[in-house]
């Protein structure tokens, strides 16, 4: 298993900068970042940084949408990237968000987000693609490479990543919910022709190491809002009955009561009280390090590939040095040199 952080591309950005040199140092392998440009600095400018300033680890957002940038814009902007330091990107990549919401924009459709995909991977791979009506390409790329992660939860969305995504990020990390939703991926992949173990398993949700359960959920609860956010829409679409969609990820939302923007993804904000404990503890990664390798393991027997932690709580350098002294070393194999 491949290991990842989230962060918040918050001011100073030399920060964000720092807590990724710190990451890579501790064993993680990609640093994602959210991506919606008011709420936060700009993250394109932080990567070009964030790549400069270390060795290995790959770098892209958590997730871009179709909607807040021109496809060809975000396209060249990973293939320079590339041609800067090398195939160490990644594009993560939903119908949107908070990017969108807070602009008063919606989510784009499912069928803008497949085109969107196609052209964005096409054009930062170093290939030509068409775009409005144009047969376009990158004279100044050669070699580069852009995987496509898809966020999605609902059905269709699932459907959508097993079609076409290089990778899936599923952002919460319940074992029922992600057991349905890598297995709708991978009939989705087959049914299209594919093979279903090529596309990656990403599982992205919040970690905290420690005794203090209770802290550890008041500072995370946050997350069990931000997937409400995607779950209403699901509700809405799908319906409550449990018939299209898993009651495990869609109950817990019938006392949302609306959401605040301005807490997005903040610790401690005043509009999650609606996510119950139970929540909090299916949908994040808690307890002792014990209990960290105990649930990661039995993901990646799910197939998941990598587990991404959201870094927002008041314990984050704790975080990475746990992790890079009990759980990496458990859930990653190590060659010997001598046997």
């Amino acid at each position: 298993m491949e290991f990842g952080v989230v962060l918040q591309c918050n001011p100073p950005a030399w920060r964000v900068v720092d807590l990724a040199r710190k990451s890579e140092l501790a064993g993680f392998s990609y640093v994602w970042t959210f991506d919606s440009h008011l709420l936060w600095q700009e993250p394109y400018v932080i990567y070009s940084q964030i790549l400069a300033q270390t060795h290995r680890v790959i770098v892209g957002p958590m997730v871009t949408n179709p909607a807040t940038r021109d496809w060809t814009v975000t396209a060249s902007t990973f293939a320079t990237l590339n041609d800067m330091f090398g195939n160490r990107t990644v594009c993560g990549i939903g119908r949107g968000d908070s990017a969108v919401r807070v602009i008063n924009g919606k989510p784009v459709t499912l069928a803008e987000l497949r085109e969107s995909i196609g052209v964005i991977r096409e054009l930062a791979s170093s290939r030509a693609t068409d775009y409005k009506d144009s047969h376009l390409q990158f004279p100044w790329s050669r070699g580069s490479e852009l995987p496509m992660y898809v966020a999605a939860y609902g059905p269709k969305a699932l459907a959508l990543t097993g079609e076409v995504g290089d990778g899936f990020i599923l952002q919460l990390a319940d074992l029922s919910i992600a057991e349905w939703s890598i297995n709708a991926v991978r009939a989705a992949a087959a049914a299209a022709g594919r093979d279903p173990a090529s596309i990656r398993i990403c599982v992205a949700a919040p970690a905290y190491i420690g005794d203090d359960v209770a802290h550890q959920r008041d500072q995370v609860r946050w997350f069990g809002g931000m997937v409400g956010n995607h779950v209403a829409d699901i509700v809405e679409r799908y319906g409550a009955d449990g018939a299209a969609v898993p009651p495990e990820l869609t109950d817990y939302i019938k006392n949302r009561q609306g959401y605040d923007y301005n807490e997005h993804g903040r610790a401690g904000n005043t509009h999650t009280e609606f996510v119950p404990d139970e929540i909090v503890d299916r949908f994040c990664v808690l307890g002792t390090a014990q209990a960290h390798i105990d649930k990661l393991i039995a993901l990646k027997e799910l197939g998941v590939d990598q587990f991404a932690i959201y870094l927002q709580h008041d314990a984050q350098e704790a975080t990475l040095e746990a992790y890079a002294q009990t759980v990496i070393p458990a859930l990653v194999e190590h060659a010997r040199a001598r046997s």
